[in-house]
């Protein structure tokens, strides 16, 4: 019961990174690598409200959510919307955007210096609960209901509202959405700044879980959330969600029953053989290819 908890925990944090990432893809069709600076530029942002700021952590994470749609917006503006035109643009903003991100990192380690960051002591109270033999603390609890409160936010928004309606009709196409008189560029500017405030408040709940805040933290969890968003199918909200918690189970079992050097070898391996069975993804749809 110990491990499955805590794969859940973990799993969550990854399902949420992993949300933002599928979100710009499945309605815009573009890949935002610039979302791991995103993550770690919000867990130092977070840290800094808490130490210097003098904010409550309950506070700081609404304020590093917004300061991530701020990122968002930026990186819509500048690593994008210049190349939207290009024949190229998918592949054009991809290298845009791992640019806009290393610019993060060096503006990050400018500010911060090399050095590892971490909470206070006391941000949050050390309560622990017992469950069914298991340990639970209080942290693990909020972060758990913080990331399934906003991954069900948004699949709401997504599916409910009039925003999420002009998203869809963005995502199956930009021209007949700009006919229906959807301000499209409101549209794609939006959805940049729900996707970066998502994974801005990922990475602080992991920075929170961890106590510890790197410049390479956002490296590692860019490519396990590319790993989730493929094995869920692309575009998919669901699947995110699954497929993260699916990692973060399959990395604590690994972890206990064969060794922490094997973790990301079984981890991947079992993303890869779903791949095997369903190239699509878990709740991807094939596509036909038109010639």
């Amino acid at each position: 019961m110990q491990q499955i908890l805590n794969g859940v925990f973990s799993g969550s944090i990854y399902a949420l990174f992993a949300i933002g990432f599928t979100l710009v893809f499945g309605v815009l069709d573009r890949l935002n690598l610039a979302h791991s600076a995103v993550f770690t530029a919000s867990a130092f942002i977070g840290i800094e409200l808490v130490v210097r700021g003098d904010l409550p952590i309950w506070l700081a994470i609404p304020a590093v959510a917004v300061f991530g749609a701020i990122l968002g917006i930026v990186i819509e503006r500048v690593a994008f919307r210049p190349l939207a035109d290009r024949n190229d643009a998918h592949f054009a903003g991809l290298i845009s955007s791992i640019a806009v991100g290393g610019m993060f990192i060096a503006l990050l380690q400018a500010r911060y210096g090399p050095d590892t960051q971490r909470f206070p002591p006391d941000t949050f109270p050390a309560t622990a609960f017992e469950f069914a033999g298991a340990r639970i603390t209080l942290l693990q609890i909020v972060i758990l209901g913080v990331a399934f409160g906003l991954m069900f936010a948004l699949a709401y928004l997504v599916n409910s509202t009039s925003l999420g309606r002009a998203m869809r009709a963005v995502a199956e196409s930009p021209r007949a959405a700009r006919v229906l008189g959807i301000n499209v560029d409101r549209v794609t500017s939006t959805t940049f700044a729900l996707s970066s405030a998502l994974g801005a408040v990922a990475g602080v709940l992991l920075a929170l879980n961890v106590n510890t805040a790197r410049m390479d933290m956002g490296f590692a969890i860019e490519l396990k959330g590319l790993a989730v968003i493929i094995v869920g199918g692309m575009g998919s909200l669901r699947g995110a969600m699954i497929g993260g918690l699916l990692l973060g189970l399959t990395e604590v079992f690994a972890v206990q029953y064969i060794g922490s050097s094997w973790r990301d070898v079984i981890a991947f391996g079992l993303l890869f053989a779903i791949l095997l069975v369903r190239p699509q993804g878990m709740f991807g749809v094939r596509r036909l290819r038109e010639v």
